[in-house]
């Protein structure tokens, strides 16, 4: 286990600094002056000046890339174009909002994808069957931003039983925060419940067709006993693996989502700060969300082997 987790580290980083070549590179090969728009109607001469020379953007681009690197690894991403406050504060202010979203949304999609989709694979070719698979196909194919706006329509703006947009800080407002997410995280656990509802389905109806499973019932177990400690059971490395994209998808900022609930997530920031050309939020973004996919791939390595004893990671 140690082993393989030094091992994995050492990719993490690899990983990482490949991401921070490329997104360094794409962020400048965009179009238009970052210090240019970042100032606005306060433009001077003498800002510009300033301002280009504090970011470093007034040196060769290979010394700003060695000069980011370095900086980096200290932890400093810069200071943001449009408010001058660190990259690496902007981020953290952000993280707690991402955090609830994507718990609350893979909750909601694991509690919506794991019964239905069980429950449509034991019940192949009838009536339920089809049901739930009609029912996920149209969860899949429903743009998230048109889900978002209908349960606003249905509860905000009709029941009003919950906000239309904003958030709290948990533990400021612990009250303000549920009701406020309650909204964003039925838009984003509908839309990856129906997503994984049809991997569930899939992964137990591969695994009962195996010979240990028809053993398991010609020697006369209770189907929940079949369904739960055979079927199901095997069928978890699959469905840990679709769990762990959508975890790392939400996690990386459902920036359509965010915009339409106003949530401050990472995706908000990331779409706010491309717009205002802000390179090193972009950049410290990138880097952010980068981290997070391996870390979430890591701990779905990990449960791998905690699911099934066979694996072993060395």
């Amino acid at each position: 286990m140690t082993r393989f987790l030094a091992r994995r580290l050492a990719y993490s980083v690899v990983v990482l600094f490949g991401v921070l070549i490329a997104s360094f590179a794409l962020v400048h090969l965009v179009p238009g002056d970052p210090v240019r728009i970042a100032l606005g109607t306060r433009y001077t001469p003498e800002a510009y000046q300033a301002l280009r020379s504090a970011s470093g953007l007034d040196r060769p681009i290979v010394g700003q890339f060695f000069g980011y690197v370095a900086s980096a690894v200290r932890g400093d991403l810069g200071v943001s174009f449009r408010n001058g406050d660190p990259v690496t504060e902007v981020l953290l202010d952000r993280l707690p909002a991402t955090v609830s979203l994507a718990a609350a949304g893979i909750v909601i999609a694991l509690v919506i994808a794991l019964p239905a989709g069980i429950w449509s694979a034991l019940r192949e070719g009838r009536v339920s069957d089809a049901l739930v698979r009609v029912g996920s196909q149209f969860g899949v194919s429903i743009p998230d931003f048109w889900m978002g706006i209908l349960l606003i329509a249905l509860f905000a703006s009709t029941l009003h039983w919950l906000p239309t947009s904003g958030y709290r800080p948990l533990f400021g407002d612990p009250g303000g925060w549920l009701r406020h997410l309650v909204l964003p995280a039925l838009t984003v656990g509908l839309v990856a419940g129906a997503i994984m509802t049809r991997y569930v389905r899939s992964a137990v109806l591969e695994v009962a067709a195996m010979g240990y499973v028809r053993t398991a019932r010609s020697k006369g177990l209770a189907p929940r006993v079949v369904t739960l400690r055979h079927t199901v059971r095997n069928a978890l490395i699959p469905i840990l693996t679709i769990t762990g994209i959508q975890l790392a998808t939400i996690m990386s900022g459902v920036i359509v989502v965010e915009v339409v609930f106003a949530w401050p997530g990472l995706g908000r920031l990331v779409f706010n700060a491309v717009a205002a050309r802000d390179y090193p939020v972009i950049q410290g973004a990138i880097l952010l969300i980068a981290a997070l996919f391996l870390l979430i791939n890591l701990l779905v390595d990990v449960l791998y082997a905690v699911v099934d004893p066979r694996i072993r990671l060395s």
